[in-house]
């Protein structure tokens, strides 16, 4: 089997292209404006689907045209939309991105209907969280959704993949035995260590089953248990980060649920988040299958 399942957040991101990111206080003049399907929850979904494997996607959407447009994504993408609500008050969530001429991001969200995905949504879609491979979550999302969801999960042996993003403090029952997939600031900002292999020992020491950090360009730290190594990552010149996380959390999760060991799973996720930065956007930015395997091929 191959089966993923998504529990998280979809947005409109509204992207403008800088030559440089404003300080605070100032206004620069930009220039390209895009707008494209994003938010962590559906980003990872459709790098997933793409890559090939069956995903639902459980998440909130307004009733509006950004949902409409972002449903629509969805199902062209061949994601399972059966567990996608729509909320009759709250708008869909909205990113406002600003990207530089070295590729950095700076991200403000307005969560809207991602802010009411209830723990009894997450219910409705026991079975096929209970049919799933891996269950892969966020924290753009209420916690108590995401608790709710993992300790199903857990009662059905799913692998649980758990994006502690954006960084916030969380409760000791949600380490327990996930693959924690921090970058370098999130892993500081949940363990008060700015060296990544001692962040990542701390978050072993806090119960997470292993650990694989995200180190930008340099690849990834996996730390386990029983080792800890840097999986080197690929250079490529890099347009637009805003995804990059976001898609390797999508391979990382297609790898592991057709069974790839852990380190192999990592790189094919390097790759993928390598694929995604060369390319503008998010999620128009996330490769498919094949264009992995051609990357991987020529390395």
């Amino acid at each position: 089997m191959n089966n993923i399942i998504v529990v998280g957040s979809a947005n409109t991101d509204m992207i403008l292209k800088c030559e440089r990111l404003p300080r605070a206080g100032e206004t620069i003049l930009g220039g390209e404006f895009a707008i494209a399907a994003g938010g962590k929850g559906a980003n990872q979904a459709v790098a997933a689907a793409r890559l090939g494997a069956e995903v639902t996607f459980v998440a909130r959407l307004g009733r509006d045209w950004m949902g409409d447009q972002a449903e629509q994504n969805y199902r062209a993408a061949g994601i399972d939309c059966a567990y996608l609500t729509r909320d009759e008050r709250a708008a869909s969530g909205v990113a406002l991105i600003m990207v530089d001429a070295r590729a950095e991001n700076l991200i403000g969200v307005a969560p809207g209907a991602n802010a009411t995905l209830t723990p009894a949504d997450v219910a409705r879609a026991e079975p096929a969280i209970r049919a799933a491979d891996v269950l892969l979550a966020q924290l753009e999302i209420p916690l108590d959704t995401v608790i709710a969801a993992i300790d199903l999960a857990r009662q059905s042996n799913a692998r649980v993949i758990l994006n502690p993003a954006p960084a916030r403090e969380l409760p000791s029952e949600l380490y327990r035995d996930v693959l924690l997939t921090p970058n370098e600031t999130e892993a500081a900002h949940l363990t008060g260590e700015d060296d990544p292999a001692r962040a990542a020992t701390r978050l072993l020491a806090l119960g997470a089953r292993a650990v694989v950090m995200t180190l930008g360009a340099r690849g990834a730290l996996l730390a386990t248990p029983d080792e800890s190594r840097v999986i080197e990552g690929f250079r490529v010149q890099a347009v637009d980060t805003t995804a990059a996380g976001d898609a390797f959390n999508g391979g990382l999760a297609v790898a592991l649920a057709r069974g790839e060991d852990l380190p192999g799973a990592v790189r094919y996720a390097c790759a993928v988040g390598a694929l995604s930065v060369t390319r503008f956007g998010a999620q128009p930015s996330l490769p498919t299958r094949a264009q992995v395997e051609i990357f991987l091929a020529r390395q």
